[in-house]
């Protein structure tokens, strides 16, 4: 009879390796929002006047970019490395010594979440010691982490259905990073705001969670009134999509998994 396999610490941290050993997590998930949020606020500072308004810039792309994290290290660097166990067979090869999927499942998740508070924690370094910040109100900062969290929990869906619906490491790094530059773009990050956008485009970024993260957080860190309604239905909206993806994804892995497990067997 085989032992069934529950999540460990061990497993966790075989899970945790695999991704601090991803490169796309340690480029677009650390290194290019830092770089990002360094190089935008020293560019948006020179062409700032008044020296009360600073801090305001300052905060609000801050903010903005800080959005970036979750999107990199989870929806592009989980989707690529699950679509890449997917070529090779390894959920198979899993379940063969009783590691069932929604087990191994939740162990990346548990990691993801592990490498993704540990980006953040970098990248609030750098913003205290880099970037004159206004101090957020405890609730504000409470909201915006959790909201990230959220919207990582999100990003772990999408990314998790693009990569079993593609089942390719080439075709799920194409979708991901259409994904990931297109929230970039309607979200405001690209040089192009929400209020100079076409109809058309504001339409479209309202219906993306990014887009709060770079036009209104800055309301919620210092602790103004806030209409959370618009921000709610682009969760709700992004929640849907990453849902029926995933739903979709699922159906058709029920329906192959007799022909891999027993090509697996063999």
């Amino acid at each position: 009879m085989k032992q069934r396999k529950t999540i460990t610490l061990s497993m966790i941290l075989y899970e945790l390796r695999n991704v601090t050993g991803n490169p796309f997590v340690h480029i677009f998930g650390v290194g290019m929002p830092v770089m990002m949020v360094i190089l935008i606020t020293r560019i948006s500072i020179m062409e700032i006047p008044d020296a009360s308004a600073i801090k305001t810039v300052s905060t609000n792309v801050f903010l903005g970019i800080g959005a970036l994290i979750p999107m990199a290290t989870i929806l592009m660097g989980y989707s690529v490395r699950q679509a890449q166990d997917l070529e090779k067979g390894i959920p198979e090869r899993l379940y063969l010594f009783g590691i069932k999927n929604h087990i191994t499942i939740c162990n990346r998740v548990i990691s993801e979440m592990i490498f993704m508070t540990a980006a953040l924690i970098i990248y609030f370094l750098v913003g205290y010691f880099a970037i004159d910040l206004e101090a957020p109100v405890f609730s504000g900062m409470i909201w915006y982490l959790l909201c990230l969290y959220i919207f990582s929990m999100l990003c772990f869906i999408l990314g998790h259905a693009i990569a079993s619906l593609a089942k390719k490491f080439s075709i799920t790094y194409c979708v991901v990073m259409l994904v990931y530059f297109a929230c970039m773009i309607f979200g405001g990050m690209m040089g192009i705001n929400y209020d100079n956008m076409p109809a058309a485009m504001q339409a479209v970024a309202k219906l993306l969670p990014v887009t709060y993260f770079n036009r209104d957080f800055y309301s919620l860190w210092t602790g103004e009134k806030y209409n959370f309604v618009p921000m709610v239905q682009s969760y709700l909206f992004f929640g849907a999509v990453s849902g029926i993806l995933l739903f979709v994804a699922l159906r058709k892995e029920r329906k192959s998994k007799p022909v891999h497990f027993a090509a697996a067997g063999n």
